[in-house]
């Protein structure tokens, strides 16, 4: 029996039992998923590098666990992982993005404060607010301490940097024979 489909125009459909369970035909998906692949490895480079440029050994991820051990992924499979890159890239690249204006502001104070350090009173600003390794810091003090504060005569104190790693701690008495 002859059915009728919607749209613009109808059209007769012929209907037979036989074609019932007709296989779809067969599309490569070869090209597909190499493209995907491709743009998969490039952000994992892009990210990687992002890791790797930032803070190197700062940031570690911990690899994905795949649920059912090895296999091979279906194409919508592979978009959702190139997207979850892709939306990974981009929070990685805001993260970086935003901490290097914080940095960027930091040693901006430091040269006001080392401009005019009576407008920075007590202010401290460490190697870590400027995304460098180390102890060093800028402390504005007064020179020659309460004279110093009564007369506004302020200084930017840099640190040498880390202290002993062990101090000096007090020191093992030997019995004198």
């Amino acid at each position: 029996m002859p059915e009728v489909l919607e749209g613009n125009t109808p059209q007769l459909v012929e209907f037979h039992e036989a074609s019932r369970f007709v296989a779809a035909p067969r599309v490569d998906e070869r090209p597909a998923r190499q493209s995907l692949r491709g743009q998969i490895a490039r952000l994992e480079s892009e990210l990687g590098s992002l890791f790797c440029s930032s803070s190197p050994g700062q940031y570690a991820t911990a690899p994905r666990a795949l649920a059912s051990g090895p296999r091979v992924l279906s194409l919508a499979e592979l978009e959702r992982v190139r997207d979850s890159l892709v939306t990974s890239l981009a929070e990685r690249r805001r993260v970086l993005s935003d901490r290097a204006f914080v940095e960027e502001r930091n040693r901006r104070r430091i040269e006001e404060m080392l401009r005019d350090p009576g407008a920075h009173r007590w202010e401290i600003v460490t190697n870590e607010d400027i995304g460098e390794p180390g102890c060093k810091n800028w402390h504005v003090r007064p020179r020659w301490g309460a004279l110093g504060m009564l007369m506004s005569w302020w200084r930017v104190k840099i640190s040498s940097g880390c202290p002993l790693a062990g101090g000096r701690g007090p020191r093992a008495v030997t019995p004198s024979t």
